[in-house]
C-alpha cells in the first residue's frame, strides 16, 4: 500500500451540523487505514463513500472531475466539502494516479478530444489510441483500465461498474488483480456491484454504518440481496410484488 491511512482533523470542525458532517459516517469517522492493496467502499446512495473518495482525490492533487495530476480542466463542482478536514498518510509518498469518476466522465472524454485537437501529437495515448467519445460506454472504460492504469500508482475510482457489463467487470478484475498482484498499485472503489466485491482479500468498509467498519463480503447487502434473488428469484418476486399489491 502507498496510502496508509486517512484522519479527519477534528480541530477543524467547528459544527457537526452541516454537510458533509450531517451525514452519519462522516460524522462518526476519525480515521480510516488502507491494509489491503484493493479497498472497497459500500453503502447506499449518500452513505458518504463518494464524499470521502472525492476529498482524497483532492488532496492527492487528481482532478475531481476525473483524470490525475496533469489532466487540467475546469470541473463545475466546488472544491470537495470534506477535502480542507482530513490529513493523509503515506509510505511512501507517490505522486501518479487517476481518479475516475462515473458521472463526469463524459466530460473528462471531451476534454481528452480539446487535447487532441490542440496538440497533433497527443493522438489519445494511455487512452486506447482513440477518442473514448468514439467508443462505446462500456468500451471507453475497459479501455482507459487497460491502457491508463500503469505501475506505482493510486487509483480511486467511484462506481466503476456503471458502464460495465457483467463480463467486463470481470475483465476489469483481472487488471486490479495484474497490478495489484505485483504490489505495482493501490485500489480505493466506491462500488454496488457485487462482482467486484468479489476481489480475493480485499478490505470492505461499510458506509452505511457509523463509525464506518469493516465487513466480510458475504455479510454486504450487495451480496445477500444478489444470491437471494438468484437462489430464489420466483418467491423472491412474489414477495416483492405483493408488498405492492398490498400498498
Amino acid at each position: 500500500m502507498f496510502l496508509r491511512s486517512v484522519k479527519v482533523l477534528a480541530e477543524k470542525i467547528h459544527t457537526v451540523r452541516d454537510y458533509p458532517f450531517s451525514i452519519p459516517s462522516i460524522r462518526g469517522l476519525e480515521q480510516l487505514n488502507f491494509h489491503n492493496p484493493v479497498t472497497f467502499f459500500v453503502g447506499e446512495n449518500g452513505s458518504g463513500k463518494s464524499t470521502l473518495l472525492e476529498a482524497i482525490a483532492h488532496q492527492c492533487g487528481f482532478n475531481t472531475g476525473g483524470g490525475g495530476k496533469n489532466n487540467v480542466y475546469t470541473f463545475e463542482d466546488a472544491a470537495p466539502a470534506l477535502s480542507d478536514y482530513i490529513r493523509l498518510s503515506w509510505m511512501p509518498k507517490i505522486n501518479q494516479g487517476f481518479f475516475l469518476r462515473a458521472e463526469s466522465f463524459f466530460q473528462f472524454a471531451s476534454y481528452l478530444d480539446q487535447l487532441a485537437e490542440e496538440d497533433p501529437t497527443f493522438q489519445y495515448q494511455g487512452y486506447g489510441g482513440k477518442s473514448l467519445h468514439e467508443q462505446s460506454h462500456g468500451e471507453s472504460f475497459l479501455s482507459l483500465f487497460l491502457n491508463r492504469f500503469g505501475a506505482q500508482s493510486l487509483y480511486l475510482l467511484d462506481e466503476p461498474e456503471a458502464a460495465l457489463s457483467p463480463a467486463r467487470q470481470l475483465a476489469f478484475l483481472r487488471v486490479i488483480h495484474d497490478l495489484a498482484s505485483r504490489g505495482d498499485a493501490q485500489f480505493i472503489i466506491a462500488t454496488h456491484s457485487p462482482i467486484l466485491l468479489g476481489y480475493p482479500d480485499a478490505q470492505i468498509y461499510n458506509f452505511d454504518a457509523s463509525p464506518i467498519e469493516d465487513i466480510a463480503y458475504e455479510e454486504t447487502e450487495h451480496y445477500q440481496i444478489t444470491m437471494g434473488f438468484l437462489n430464489r428469484r420466483e418467491r423472491f418476486l412474489q414477495e416483492l410484488f405483493r408488498e405492492d399489491d398490498e400498498d
